[in-house]
């Protein structure tokens, strides 16, 4: 039996700081699983997370991005349908106009409370956690 490990990802929250109400980032997926999600993807051998946090944001959404705070782990086996991957979750703030990268249908800033239904993977309890960490300093709980 071959031995497995969870791949890392990294997913960022990218607020534009430039905008009122501070909208954050949602790209559609052009592959899938289909549908709406947070910019973010697979962490590269030898390279840090917050390398591939601003790697990935310059690839899918197209801007710089400044990493405020790494905001929280998600490691649930079944977040994403393809294999078992391991999040760390950047909260980061932009300016200027984003534009979808190749693996992205669309790209759009949302309000916070303004979001799509549901989101790919596991981002709809991200973003969930995020709001009540924005809105009132709470904290995803472990576990």
């Amino acid at each position: 039996m071959a031995y497995q490990n969870p791949i890392l990802t990294v997913d960022l929250i990218v607020e534009l700081i430039d905008r009122p109400y501070r909208p954050i980032l949602l790209i559609e997926r052009l592959n899938p699983p289909l549908g709406w999600a947070l910019p973010g993807g697979f962490v590269d051998y030898g390279e840090s997370l917050e390398t591939a946090a601003k790697r990935e944001a310059q690839e899918e959404i197209g801007l710089e991005v400044s990493l405020i705070e790494q905001f929280h782990v998600y490691s649930d086996p079944d977040r994403d349908p393809r294999k078992h991957t391991v999040s760390v979750v950047f909260l980061a703030a932009a300016k200027g106009e984003p534009v979808a990268g190749d693996d992205a249908k669309a790209l759009k800033s949302f309000e916070i409370w303004e979001l799509p239904q549901t989101l790919c993977f596991d981002h709809s309890r991200i973003v969930r956690d995020y709001r009540s960490y924005r809105d009132y300093g709470v904290r995803p709980r472990l576990g």
